[in-house]
């Protein structure tokens, strides 16, 4: 497990740590179980993928002597060890036209500071654990975006989430096109469920269903004007391309990841509506499944609880 390995390597109190790995089929539930076996203040959530560099937790922990602060996170991005097929899927994501207000999730740019969930990603993220047990942690009948949902109602309370840029983690993206199309598919079904659980928290969400809906109408209208939305965003979107392979010194490339920005608002448009269509035929209640917990301990042995 790779988060395991480099949890070996950080600098902060052995004794001070506690690992639990929390193995399922419902990882909204096999968290919200890990937080409730855990001891410390601190709850910090990792994918078993998230290669954390040494200092992470100790910057992590210092955030929170602001006793204002309930969450805090930073980036998870691509290793530039990933193949080239990977490292596109990652500046698709990383990029502002690819991913809108979601894309600091995946780069690292600015400085600390006050944010909303829109910044923060499940792979690195850190909660304040009175205050996520005082909102009821998780919601299980979320997956993804239930880390999404959570940090709505924080922010709404008056609590703050903090974003830094220093504490990025390293994570491989998905190794092929289908699983990248799978996942941004997931990842729009999340957002729709999370739609109808708790409402709308963004409109700027829905914006590549909208696009989805308009592309599959252009054989209705037979005016040339309502092509001009789609002639904007091609030019628009091969403009953004070669400027982000340009930065990456992969100019040559950009025509391909132009193609990504595509997909990726697709399949995330093609999930949002899907869940939207198919919510009422659905059960809205958690699954049932199995959670096994093991706890590591000295970093090395792990032990069932």
């Amino acid at each position: 497990m790779k988060a395991l390995d480099a949890l070996r390597h950080v600098d902060y109190p052995e004794d001070a740590v506690e690992i639990l790995i929390a193995e399922g089929r419902c990882p909204s539930r096999q968290r919200n179980a890990a937080a409730t076996e855990a001891r410390g203040d601190i709850l910090y959530f990792l994918d078993d993928d998230s290669i954390v560099p040494p200092a992470l937790l100790e910057r992590s922990a210092g955030h929170y002597d602001d006793p204002s602060i309930a969450v805090v996170g930073g980036p998870s991005l691509t290793p530039v060890t990933d193949p080239p097929l990977q490292q596109a899927f990652g500046l698709a994501l990383s990029s502002r036209f690819g991913s809108g207000s979601v894309c600091n999730r995946y780069r690292q740019v600015g400085s600390i500071r006050e944010t909303g969930d829109n910044e923060l990603i499940l792979c690195n993220l850190s909660f304040r654990r009175e205050v996520f047990e005082s909102f009821g942690g998780f919601d299980e009948r979320l997956y993804p975006n239930e880390e999404n949902e959570l940090m709505v109602r924080m922010v709404k309370s008056g609590l703050k989430l903090i974003h830094d840029p220093e504490l990025a983690v390293r994570r491989g993206q998905r190794k092929s096109l289908p699983a990248f199309v799978r996942q941004l598919f997931g990842y729009g079904r999340g957002r729709g469920r999370q739609t109808l659980i708790s409402g709308v928290s963004g409109f700027a969400s829905f914006v590549p269903a909208a696009f989805l809906l308009y592309l599959l109408s252009l054989p209705l209208v037979d005016k040339p004007v309502y092509y001009l939305p789609l002639l904007c965003y091609l030019v628009i979107g091969l403009a953004c391309a070669f400027r982000e392979c340009s930065g990456a010194g992969k100019t040559l490339v950009a025509p391909g990841l132009f193609c990504l920005f595509m997909i990726l608002h697709l399949s995330y448009g093609a999930g949002i509506l899907w869940e939207m269509l198919s919510h009422p035929f659905r059960k809205t209640t958690p699954r049932d499944c199995e959670v096994k917990l093991r706890k590591v301990k000295e970093f090395g042995r792990q032990q069932m609880i």
